[in-house]
C-alpha cells in the first residue's frame, strides 16, 4: 500500500511538472538559488562584510559547492548537482517510508540531499593539491628565470613548454595579452592573479608588481615561493595523520548500518523492536542523524590546508 503511496505521489509531482511547463532544472536552480540567498538589507550587508554572521549548515553547503564549481570551470554543472540533491531527497524519504519509520524520513531525506555537495567539495580537494603542487614549480622556474633576466615576460616565455595544464594556460594567456592586446605588464599582473584562486600566487604576483618599479625587491620572490613548499610538507604530514581515523569512522559505520540486518538472523525479536516500534525507531532516526553529522565534520576536516595572508 505504502508503495502504491509513492507512486500516486510522484506521479502528482511530474503532473504538476507538465500542467505548469517547468523544467526540472529550472526548478531546482530557483530553489537551491533561494536557499543560498540572504535577505538584502543592511543588516545582512554589514554581518556580511564584517564577517560577523556565519552561513547555515546547507546554505554554506550550497555556497562552497557554487565556489568549488567555478574554480574548477564546471559552473554549469551546478544545475546537475542541484537536481541530484533533489532527486537523493526524496530517496531518501522513499526509503524511510518503504520500511515504515516517518522518524527516519527527514533524516534520511536531509542526509541523503548533501552526498552531491559532498562529493563536489572533497573533488575540490584533489584539484587544489594538483594546482598548488603544479604552481610550485612553475613559479619556480619562473622565478628563477626572471632573477636572471629581470624580465618577467622572457621569463614565462623561457618556461611556458615545462608547465603543465591548468597553470600553463594561465601564463599563455598572459603571454598573449602582452604581446597582442597590451604591453602593460603591471596591468597584466593584476589581471594574472585572478586566474588562480591561491594567495601564495596572489602574493607571488603582488611582489612582481613592486618589482616592476624596483627592482631591488626580486630578492623577496624566492621565500614566497617556498611557502609553497612549505605548505604541501604540512599537507602531507596531515594527510598521514587522519588516514587511520578516516578508515576507523568509515569502519565504525558500516559495523553499525551493518548490525541492523545482522539482528534479523541473530534475534528476530530484537530487530523487531528495533524496526517497528516506536522507540526503535527513535534510536535509528538518532543513529542516521548521528552518521550524517559525522560524515559532514570529516569532510570538513580533510580538506588541505592553505595559506591565508
Amino acid at each position: 500500500m505504502t508503495s502504491i503511496q509513492l507512486l500516486a505521489c510522484l506521479g502528482m509531482i511530474v503532473g504538476g511538472f507538465l500542467l505548469l511547463g517547468i523544467r526540472p532544472i529550472e526548478f531546482t536552480d530557483g530553489l537551491f538559488g533561494f536557499l543560498a540567498k540572504e535577505p538584502e538589507n543592511i543588516r545582512n550587508e554589514i554581518h556580511t562584510v564584517t564577517k560577523r554572521k556565519k552561513a547555515r549548515f546547507l546554505k554554506k553547503a550550497i555556497i562552497e559547492a557554487q565556489q568549488v564549481l567555478k574554480m574548477t570551470g564546471r559552473e554549469k554543472q551546478f544545475s546537475v548537482i542541484c537536481a541530484a540533491a533533489l532527486v537523493l531527497f526524496a530517496v531518501g524519504a522513499s526509503v524511510a517510508i518503504m520500511i515504515g519509520n516517518f522518524f527516519l524520513a527527514p533524516v534520511m531525506a536531509v542526509g541523503f540531499m548533501f552526498f552531491p555537495f559532498w562529493y563536489v567539495i572533497l573533488s575540490a580537494s584533489n584539484y587544489k593539491k594538483n594546482v598548488a603542487a603544479e604552481l610550485e614549480t612553475a613559479l619556480s622556474v619562473i622565478t628563477t628565470g626572471y632573477l636572471r633576466t629581470e624580465d618577467i615576460l622572457t621569463a614565462i616565455e623561457e618556461n611556458i613548454q615545462y608547465l603543465n595544464p591548468p597553470v600553463q594556460r594561465v601564463f599563455q594567456d598572459f603571454i598573449v595579452r602582452i604581446n597582442l592586446v597590451n604591453p602593460d605588464v603591471h596591468e597584466a599582473l593584476k589581471e594574472l592573479r585572478e586566474k588562480i584562486d591561491n594567495d601564495v600566487f596572489r602574493e607571488w604576483c603582488d611582489a612582481l608588481c613592486d618589482c616592476q618599479y624596483d627592482r631591488s625587491l626580486k630578492t623577496t620572490l624566492t621565500p614566497i615561493v617556498t611557502k609553497l613548499s612549505d605548505i604541501r610538507i604540512v599537507n602531507a604530514e596531515l594527510e598521514y595523520l587522519i588516514v587511520e581515523p578516516r578508515k576507523e569512522f568509515i569502519t565504525m559505520a558500516i559495523f553499525v548500518i551493518g548490525n541492523i540486518p545482522l539482528l534479523y538472523f541473530l534475534n528476530k525479536s530484537w530487530y523487531d523492536t528495533l524496526m517497528h516500534t516506536p522507540m526503535g525507531q527513535v534510536i535509528l532516526a538518532i543513529t542516521a542523524a548521528i552518521i550524517f553529522v559525522s560524515t559532514a565534520v570529516v569532510v570538513r576536516l580533510t580538506k588541505p590546508i592553505e595559506y591565508r595572508r
